[in-house]
């Protein structure tokens, strides 16, 4: 087991949001920022932007890792270009106040036509339909979420027709 992997999840959480050189094993070098470190079999996942616009990602596998050294700390632009990177595109396109009314006018929706729903979640910011489906932001058909495939299917066309009375 490489030093690297005897690590806690807290030592790797050190290591999210920052730039770093990574040495592994056969004298590879990689350089990145660092997405995400798997608690379990100790991956990096890096990314670099690239001068087209586009991000190339990149995993180097735990115990390939020799070692990691810090090159750089993340500025807020930065941060939130790495937090940002997996999100489908529509939810990129709204700020925390579009996203509250939208909430707020479809949960209202809800409600007016009988359906019981609550806000979940630390931030509040998911619903729960009928404790059996929940609808993240920005709270489009394809923002559902249930193990039920019926309710999934009826809510998801619920919002289709809501989203087009809009």
């Amino acid at each position: 087991m490489t030093e690297w992997q005897k690590k806690t999840p807290l030592e790797w959480l050190a290591y999210v949001n920052k730039e770093v050189k990574v040495l592994a094993a056969e004298k590879h070098h990689y350089k990145g920022w660092v997405l995400t470190v798997d608690p379990v079999s100790a991956n990096i996942l890096l990314a670099n932007f690239l001068e087209n616009g586009k991000v190339s990602v990149s995993g180097i596998l735990g115990h390939a890792v020799q070692d990691v050294e810090i090159v750089a700390e993340a500025e807020d632009e930065m941060k939130g270009k790495l937090a940002h990177l997996f999100m489908p595109e529509e939810s990129k396109k709204y700020n925390k106040e579009e996203l509250e009314e939208k909430k707020n006018s479809l949960k209202n929706w809800l409600e007016k036509n009988h359906i019981p729903v609550r806000e979940q979640g630390e931030s509040q910011a998911t619903l729960c339909v009928a404790g059996v489906l929940t609808i993240s932001p920005p709270y489009g058909p394809d923002d559902c979420s249930s193990s039920n495939e019926i309710i999934l299917s009826r809510v998801q066309g619920l919002l289709q027709s809501y989203l087009g009375l809009q």
